[in-house]
């Protein structure tokens, strides 16, 4: 999954990289005592019906950084940064099909679908 086009977490200055942005969060994280190193992901999903009705959800996807970036299929933080009860993987170190079961995306999408598919069907 690529990131979103406005994704630059890094980007001050030149292009973001994964291996940029993980290499700046961990600087910037250095002195931060591991226990206080939690971190989530969060997506919001908004639909506007035409009436005015307006229904929000949340995904949230919880885990703490790890300071040793690990995987490849990923982009951003994926290298670092172990959802709970990962047994210390990283993101980048699922494949497509379990982080698309656990992402903050997907948990968004998957709230917002029942008001979704009403709306799809003739």
């Amino acid at each position: 999954m690529a990131p979103p086009a406005s994704s630059a977490p890094a980007g001050r200055g030149g292009t973001a990289t994964t291996a940029r942005t993980s290499s700046l969060l961990l600087a910037q994280t250095g002195d931060v005592p591991t226990e206080h190193l939690g971190a989530q992901f969060v997506c919001a999903a908004a639909l506007v019906l035409p009436g005015g009705d307006e229904h929000v959800e949340r995904g949230v996807l919880r885990g703490v950084l790890d300071r040793n970036p690990r995987g490849t299929n990923g982009f951003g933080y994926d290298p670092v940064f172990a959802p709970e009860a990962s047994n210390g993987r990283t993101l980048a170190e699922y494949d497509a099909a379990e982080k698309n079961a656990i992402s903050h995306r997907g948990r968004a999408m998957r709230a917002i679908a029942p008001r979704l598919l009403p709306l799809l069907t003739p």
